[in-house]
C-alpha cells in the first residue's frame, strides 16, 4: 500500500530515540520530511545524522524542551520558515519520574501536567494556522494504555496523559469540519530506554532483577513479548498518513493486548 507520504512535511517530538525516532525513521523511508525534535541538541543531531545516514531525504534537527512554554511555538516556526508548510504533527513527551501517590509533591505536579499535557496544547495551538493550509493535514499523540488500564507506580503519567487523550478526541470533534484529523495511539510496554529506566525502577523496589521483571511484563501481555518501536511506527505512519483519511477521533492501543478491555 502506497500512504501518500511522499514529501508530507513533518514534525515529530521526541525523536532522538525510542517511539519518536522510529516514527520518524518509518516516515522518512516513506519519503516524507522529518523535523525531529529533543531536549539534547546533542542527541537530536545525532539521531539526524542516524536518519540521513539511512536515505532520510530531508531531516531538521530541532533542540528544545517543550516542558517550557516558549518552545512549542519555536519549533512549529523553524519548521515552517525552513519548508514553508506543515502536513502532519505528532506530539510526544518523556514520560515523569515512578513512584507511589504520596511521594510527589505539587511540584511534581505541575510539571508533569506541563510536560504531558500543556506541551501538546501549544504545539497543537502553534501548528493549527498551518495544518488548515495543508491539504492533508493530521494530528497524533502519543499517551498510554495506562490511560485505560493504570499502571503501578505511575500515578503522574497515568493521571495527566488521560488528560490528553480526552483534548485530543474534542479536537476531533471541534476541528474535524475543517479536514483535520486528530488520532492518539496508546503503546504498551515497548522496547524503549524509557521502559529499560521504569524495569529497572521496578527491580530496584521489588528487589528483583531487570530480567524478573520484564519476564513478569511479558506474561501479562497475549502475545507473550513486549513491543517493539518499528511496530508501533507502522501503526503511527499509517493513521497519520492520507491513506488513513477516515480513521479520525480514534485512541489506538498498541500493546499486544495488555489492555483487557472491550471499548
Amino acid at each position: 500500500m502506497d500512504l501518500n507520504l511522499k514529501d508530507k512535511q513533518c514534525l515529530i517530538i521526541g525523536a532522538s530515540r525510542g517511539l519518536g525516532f522510529a516514527t520518524a525513521k518509518t516516515l522518512s523511508e516513506e519519503g516524507a520530511w522529518v523535523a525531529i525534535n529533543s531536549r539534547s541538541a546533542d542527541n537530536i543531531q545525532a539521531a539526524a545524522r542516524r536518519l540521513e545516514d539511512g536515505g532520510a531525504e530531508k531531516v531538521l534537527a530541532l533542540p528544545g524542551d517543550v516542558h517550557d512554554p516558549e518552545v512549542p511555538a519555536k519549533l512549529v516556526a523553524e519548521v515552517v520558515n525552513d519548508w514553508g508548510g506543515l502536513d502532519i504533527l505528532i506530539t510526544n513527551s518523556g514520560g515523569p519520574p515512578a513512584g507511589s501517590f504520596e511521594v510527589f509533591t505539587d511540584e511534581d505536579w505541575m510539571a508533569a501536567f506541563q510536560l504531558l499535557f500543556m506541551s501538546h496544547v501549544r504545539l497543537i495551538r502553534a501548528a493549527l494556522p498551518y495544518l488548515r493550509k495543508s491539504e492533508a493535514p493530521s494530528v497524533l499523540t502519543i499517551t498510554s494504555n495506562s490511560v485505560k488500564q493504570p499502571i503501578a507506580s505511575l500515578v503522574l503519567s497515568n493521571s495527566i496523559r488521560a488528560a490528553t487523550v480526552g483534548l485530543t478526541k474534542t479536537l476531533a470533534i471541534e476541528l474535524g469540519s475543517e479536514g483535520i484529523r486528530f488520532n492518539s495511539i496508546l503503546p504498551g510496554w515497548t522496547e524503549t530506554e524509557r521502559v529499560d529506566e521504569l524495569m529497572q525502577h521496578r527491580a530496584k523496589t521489588n528487589q528483583t532483577s531487570v530480567e524478573e521483571e520484564r519476564a513478569k511484563i511479558a506474561q501479562q501481555i497475549p502475545l507473550g513479548r513486549i513491543g517493539r518501536p518499528e511496530e508501533f511506527a507502522r501503526a503511527a505512519a499509517f493513521l497519520v498518513s492520507p491513506a488513513a483519511s477516515y480513521i479520525h477521533g480514534v485512541m489506538l492501543t498498541v500493546d499486544g493486548s495488555a489492555y483487557k478491555g472491550t471499548m
